[in-house]
């Protein structure tokens, strides 16, 4: 009885162990329980869908068909459990179902389902009629489509015995009669059985024709050979291999990697056919069929592939993340099957698509930016031909509103060809809160480019992105996160990298139309190998037995150059031939010998090579497609091999002259392999095609480490007060009777450094944590420890501590008096961190209402933090305190505050006098509460007020200087023409009658220093220099010396003339004419030269116009 109690207790105990990993990995807020599988069912079948979640209620659940929502009807309902009932199948209710479940955290799609109808069976090839000879084989088959159905034969329309081993049905409805003898001659037909119907073929007729004499020898032959097949998980697979001669051919059957066949899972049926049933992905394969003569070496191999298509499976899931508003969140889903899955991504049940945020590569799912509306369900579904699967994952969004503004000016520089430096500037408004950046950048050609991020901390403004591909354009932008949230995206920056050498040179192809020339042809290189623009190929080559290499450049004019032909070669020669490829760079490193043999001299006609297409179709197979070159040689077949480098070649397939693709299995990922093809005919082997081809690496599920102790359930958060937090959990009921501890992982379910979360540990089942913040969402998890083992976190709790009161005053308080009976007070916020305020309340009375406890009360909201005191009286005293408040109650109040409104003084003479002078007072009275910063602040603000107002009158009165000289300059214009026209009419000696001119000169004469020559010119004529004439002409140079060194002050109109020119004074304006053709620049010469002055101790006078030559 004793023992009965323990196993029960065992068992108990693993049934919570169990249950406690279940509530790990399931979802609280929805989930399914039971989702619905396929159905295959006959037509006016009842048919129910099973589907059931479980979730907060309510759970609204709703059906879709081929992606389509299904709308209820009279034989179409959803049961109030959430199946779906079909109370009638009929043909047009086959299709995929999904189950599609809701409740207030978003929406769920279920896996899958198929309903398949069973149709009435078709025949699609009846067996023909044959005719053999006595003692030979007889082949019949037929086929049907639809549902899988079981085909039986009939002999004259009756059941064909088949106990003897001469005759063989095969599962595929095949017939293989051996040693054929008269009584097999008759008609022969099949007939097809499903759940549906049943139908029969049309009948064939075996005609057996004697043998007029003893067999002769006859080499084996294979008459029906293994086919190209594709077969589902667990099906039985039929590869024939019907074979005769004489005598009779032994059939082997083998692998073309060479792999063991699985004696477990096949059988030879009859006389040689291989049956593997039920076939498993393992299976795939090229399958060899070989037939010998017993005793000899005389053989004939046939061969097929066998691809087993399977359902996909996940190798990596999405999981579930929080993250802040204006964050980035990655979700990795990975599938493998056959064929290659297709990944769909869903938000609440709904296909998602590319957008500027949202972006999908490589089966990942990126969010930038994340809003609100991101918080949601978000589901990978993997589907293929077999089926499909579907994985959940939950994205919360944590919502902030002390966020930084985005960095400022991002700009990039390219350090090599996969560097580029990143600087910028911090946020305008709340830098100091920044805790780290996140650099994020992606390729900016092409759509659906993974997204890279970089994070660094707060303590830089610059980085170096040194993982970037050479002669790439990339994009930039960069976020500050602080523990409180994300800011935006940055503006978006784009830098190109520099070109670098080829990482790799193109695959050869190497094929020979006569025996003296190889073609050889190759692809372009990816961008991502040539690293920049291909410039030139070089391509070398030799003969197995020389060392003497002879090399070629072949320049890139365009993207064309793919193939060149070496000629004058030797036939029946082994050539070795290599490649490298260059950029601007550089030349890359030349590729590995590929080894070709020119064909031998032959005047028969022989196929040419084929044209060979080699595509990975996953990591462990290539898909091979080929078109025959046109030729007059009919072609009878090809052969086919195919090695991994460096080895030796590998057995050799030949297959029919239709057959145009193949496919290997089985190969080694990340191998390169050489595949060789050639067509040959009556006359012999045709001319070989060699190809190279490197399968990719196998995606891998990651190593995920299981957990070894569950975690403990039942986690309770509950708020003791605004800084505090009560914790407790239950204890795993495995553990009973041994000793455990606990640590505890908390912190603000938000962004943070690692400062922001901490750790606890307690051997308890509840922990108090106190020095919290108040009005702060934190998350909770819990972890178990035993035995040195450790369980993994528990799933997170989340509690948010409640608001607390302000504990400080408002600070700074200030109060002024801004006009009679009116005053501005103005306060800061409290100097308390992370407080919450929603208002202020203002207390203000006179000393005596204060005193009584009488006080007048102003609120505001926290936004503001001023206010106006009205209807003061003059002559009091007043009192002013300020308190800040919140929902969860007031804070203390700050300091009082005194203001004294002055009494008004009343002058009946000049009241505007006495108006002003209370003003003034109540103005001084006010400022005498003003701190001192704000008497320094207004005292430099009228300091700069009077200098703008100094500088702004200079600058009016150089400009008015200036424009008055402008104006004398305009005037020359004007006067210039008239002056010419008095130089032309003065051998009349008569001034002009429309105005007299009068010029102020040297009393008879003036000095023209010009061309370097002392000469007097005067009313009378030329007149050679004296010595009293250089003494003036010393004094005009010095007095020119002092004009020249005070442009703007001439003390005489007379004293600074140019070189040339006369001086003009209409009355008392004086104006300088300078002859047509001189520049300006010719009175700015160096030297004295060309200017001369008055004494001003002479008299001036008017003479008449004297025209200078």
């Amino acid at each position: 009885m004793g023992s009965v109690k323990w196993k029960t207790h065992q068992r108990l105990l693993i049934l919570l162990w169990v249950l406690s990993f279940s509530g790990v990995f399931g979802f609280s807020e929805l989930s399914f329980s039971i989702q619905p599988l396929d159905v295959t069912a006959s037509r006016g079948q009842l048919v129910v869908l099973d589907c059931q979640a479980q979730g907060e209620s309510p759970i609204a659940v709703r059906w879709r068909r081929d992606g389509v929502q299904l709308q209820e009807s009279v034989g179409v309902r959803v049961l109030s459990n959430g199946s779906l009932c079909i109370s009638s199948v009929r043909t047009s209710d086959e299709g995929f179902y999904q189950c599609l479940v809701q409740n207030k955290y978003g929406a769920i799609l279920s896996q899958r389902s198929s309903l398949t109808i069973s149709n009435v069976l078709l025949f699609v090839a009846h067996p023909v009629p044959v005719e053999v000879t006595l003692g030979s084989m007889a082949r019949f088959s037929c086929a049907v489509s639809g549902s899988p159905a079981l085909i039986r034969w009939e002999h004259n329309q009756r059941s064909l015995p088949l106990d003897s081993d001469r005759i063989t049905v095969l599962p595929n409805g095949v017939l293989h009669i051996r040693d054929v003898t008269m009584k097999d001659a008759g008609n022969y037909r099949c007939f097809a059985t499903n759940t549906a119907s049943r139908v029969t073929s049309r009948e064939a007729e075996l005609s057996v024709i004697p043998a007029s004499g003893p067999r002769p020898l006859m080499k084996p032959h294979i008459i029906a050979g293994p086919q190209n097949i594709s077969a589902g998980l667990h099906q039985s697979v039929v590869l024939e291999c019907l074979a005769e001669g004489n005598p009779r051919p032994l059939v082997s059957w083998s692998r073309a990697d060479s792999k063991p066949i699985d004696v477990f899972g096949a059988r030879v049926l009859g006389n040689g056919n291989l049956v593997i049933s039920p076939v498993k992905a393992q299976h795939s394969g090229t399958y060899l069929c070989r037939a010998t003569t017993p005793g000899t070496r005389n053989y004939t191999i046939a061969a097929g592939n066998l691809t087993i298509l399977v359902p996909p499976t996940l190798l990596e899931k999405p999981e579930s993340q929080t993250r802040p508003r204006a964050g980035t969140a990655r979700f990795s889903c990975q599938a493998e099957g056959t064929p290659a899955p297709h990944i769909t991504w869903f938000k609440n049940g709904q296909v998602i698509h590319s957008n500027g945020r949202t972006k999908m590569y490589n089966s990942k799912l990126v969010i930038t930016q994340i809003i609100p509306e991101d918080d949601a369900f978000y589901q990978c579904q993997a589907e293929n031909s077999q089926g499909s699967v579907v994985s959940t994952s939950r994205l919360i969004v944590v919502l902030s509103e002390d966020r930084p503004s985005a960095p400022r000016n991002v700009h990039a520089e390219t350090i090599s060809s996969s560097a580029i430096l990143l600087a910028w500037e911090r946020p305008q408004y709340n830098a100091d809160k920044v805790i780290a950046y996140s650099i994020h950048y992606m390729k900016s050609e092409g759509l659906n480019n993974e997204e890279y991020q970089a994070v660094i901390g707060n303590d830089t403004t610059s980085h170096i992105v040194d993982d970037l591909e050479p002669a790439r354009n990339y994009t930039f932008y960069i976020v500050a996160y602080m523990p409180m949230g994300a800011s935006r995206m940055s503006e978006q920056v784009t830098q190109h990298t520099l070109e670098d050498v080829p990482l790799r040179t193109p695959e050869l192809s190497l094929t020979s139309r006569s025996p003296t020339d190889i073609l050889v042809s190759w692809q372009p290189l990816s961008p991502k190998l040539s690293r920049g623009r291909v410039s030139a190929y070089r391509l070398s080559h030799r003969t197995a037995s020389d060392d003497t290499l002879t090399s070629v450049e072949l320049p890139v004019p365009g993207q064309n150059c793919t193939r060149f032909l070496l000629q004058g070669l030797r036939p029946d020669t082994i050539y070795l031939i290599r490649m490298s490829a260059s950029t601007r760079v550089g030349w890359s490193q030349p590729s590995a010998w590929s080894s070709h043999r020119t064909p031998k001299t032959s005047s028969a006609a022989v196929p040419p090579a084929p044209n060979l297409e080699l595509e990975p179709l996953n990591c462990t197979s290539v898909t091979i497609r080929w078109h025959p070159t046109p030729s007059d040689a009919v072609i009878q077949g090809f052969k086919l091999c195919f090695q991994p480098d460096g080895q030796s070649e590998g057995s050799i397939l030949q297959l029919p002259p239709q057959d145009h693709q193949h496919t290997i299995t089985g190969l080694n990922p990340r191998v390169k392999y050489h595949v060789k093809l050639l067509a040959f005919s009556a006359n012999g082997d045709g001319y070989q095609a060699h190809q190279t081809v490197n399968t990719p690496g196998c995606p891998s599920a990651p190593n995920r480490r299981l957990a070894a102790l569950p975690p403990p359930d039942h986690i309770q958060a509950e708020a003791s007060s605004a800084s505090s937090v009560s914790l407790s959990w239950g204890r795993p009921a495995f553990s009973s009777g041994k000793t455990v501890n606990y640590s505890i992982r908390y912190g603000p379910a938000s962004p943070s450094s690692a400062d922001a979360v901490r750790y606890a540990q307690t051997t308890e089942q509840s922990v108090a944590l106190s020095g919290l913040r108040s009005n702060t969402r934190y998350e909770f998890a819990v972890r178990l420890h035993m035995d040195q083992m450790s369980s993994s976190w528990s799933a997170s709790v989340y509690q948010r501590t409640p608001l607390e009161a302000p504990r400080a005053a408002p600070q700074a308080v200030r109060v002024a008096l801004i006009e009679d009976g009116t005053a501005l007070v103005s306060w800061d916020p409290p100097d308390q961190p992370d407080v919450c305020v929603t208002h202020y309340t203002v207390l203000y009375a006179s000393h005596s209402a204060g005193s009584a406890g009488e006080w007048r009360v102003l609120q505001r909201e926290a936004v503001n933090t001023m206010a106006l005191l009205e209807k003061l009286e003059s002559g009091s005293v007043y009192l002013v305190k300020i308190s800040a408040s919140n929902p969860a109650g007031d804070g203390p109040f700050s300091g009082t505050v005194e203001l004294r409104v002055r009494a008004r003084v009343t002058q009946g003479k000049n009241p505007r006098h006495t108006d002003n002078h209370a003003e003034k007072t109540a103005f001084i009275d006010g400022l005498y509460h003003m701190d001192e910063k704000s008497m320094t602040g207004i005292i430099a603000g009228v300091c700069i007020a009077l200098s703008c107002i100094i500088l702004c009158i200079f600058i009016l009165l150089t400009k008015t200087e200036t424009h008055r000289k402008a104006s004398s300059s305009k005037m020359i214009g004007r006067v210039r023409n008239e002056v010419m026209h008095s130089d032309a009419s003065s051998a009349n000696q008569q001034p002009p009658e429309t105005a007299e001119v009068l010029i102020p000169m040297m009393r008879t004469h003036f000095i023209d220093a010009k061309g370097a020559a002392n000469l007097m010119i005067s009313q009378a004529g030329r007149v050679t220099s004296d010595a009293h004439n250089k003494l003036n002409k010393r004094s005009v140079f010095n007095n020119t010396q002092k004009s020249n060194g005070n442009k703007s002050k001439i003390a005489d109109p007379a004293g600074v003339y140019a070189v040339g020119t006369t001086a003009l004074r209409y009355e008392d304006e004086q104006f300088l004419f300078r002859p047509l053709g001189e520049s300006e620049s010719s009175q700015t010469s160096a030297g004295d030269s060309g200017n001369f002055s008055h004494d001003e101790t002479e008299d001036k006078r008017d003479v008449p116009v004297t025209h200078v030559m």
